[in-house]
């Protein structure tokens, strides 16, 4: 945890005056206990930034391709993200996830599995509905607003926790589960644009 404390530190110092980075919504993270945080995804500083304004730890999902990339591969495994392939079931990547949330750690996915070329949000993929079933984690919705153009405003807007009590208990399919998710982001992102 130590690199990943360090390194939040130094990427903070960096990336929040060059972006503007503007948090809101913070209030709504739970303290403790397990959490599914889903963001829309539109560049590849997503991570660390979201990963800079929350207060907790974010244990990132990442394509797997990232970790053929020789040093690449020892900083995100030292910033404790762990591999998932794309466009399939993933079994490990599905049970790490749910390890992590049961540790009551902060488990970050990007439900659309890609970035958005356009910027707007796109399908969810069903993973994400499952973590939300099978855990009795919190499930917090985020949105990253801005284009990460040097000196312009970046918001990252955190969301109240979405109920899911009632949708474990009446078996919900994964689908269902993550199209509310997605109608949740969608509403931050129409709210705050």
């Amino acid at each position: 945890m130590f690199f990943y404390k360090f390194a939040r530190i130094i990427v903070k110092i960096i990336l929040t005056p060059l972006f503007r980075i503007e948090t809101i919504g913070l209030e709504n993270i739970p303290k403790e206990g397990g959490i599914v945080l889903c963001s829309n995804h539109i560049n590849n500083l997503d991570p660390p930034v979201v990963g800079i304004t929350m207060k907790r730890p974010v244990i990132f999902m990442a394509k797997e391709e990232l970790f053929n990339i020789p040093v690449l591969n020892k900083i995100i495994r030292l910033c404790h993200a762990f591999p998932v392939k794309r466009g399939k079931a993933d079994r490990e990547a599905l049970r790490k996830g749910l390890e992590t949330l049961r540790e009551g750690k902060v488990l970050g996915v990007f439900p659309e599995g890609t970035r958005s070329k356009t910027g707007e949000l796109g399908k969810g993929m069903s993973g994400i509905g499952f973590f939300a079933l099978k855990s009795d984690a919190y499930v917090i919705p985020c949105a990253i607003i801005g284009t990460y153009k040097p000196f312009r405003k970046t918001k990252i807007v955190y969301g109240k926790p979405i109920p899911f009590d009632e949708l474990r208990n009446k078996k919900t399919s994964a689908e269902e589960a993550t199209e509310l998710i997605m109608t949740h982001i969608k509403e931050i992102l129409l709210q705050y644009k």
